[in-house]
């Protein structure tokens, strides 16, 4: 039991690790190339838009946990009290 919690932390903090440093990995649906051939056209890959690459969900989860992190924790302009110095 030890083990297997331990293996899944492992692994957990790898893909963390990998997110951090290659936030980007090669688009499934093309196959990292940006063209699809459909009926003897060759159109832009619709899921990475031609980039060939696409956001890991690890990278896209962690951008979406800062921001809301700072969106709480972070006074906004509009919340503060006008004072007559400013």
């Amino acid at each position: 039991m030890a083990l297997a919690s331990l293996l899944i932390l492992l692994t957990t903090a790898g893909y963390a690790v990998l997110c951090a440093v290659r936030p980007f990995a090669p688009c499934r649906k093309c196959s990292g190339i940006g063209v699809r051939t459909r009926r003897r056209t060759i159109t832009l890959c619709r899921r990475c838009h031609g980039t060939r690459a696409r956001l890991r969900i690890g990278r896209r989860l962690l951008n979406n946990s800062r921001t809301i992190h700072s969106n709480g924790t972070r006074p906004h302009a509009a919340d503060r009290k006008a004072t007559p110095w400013q």
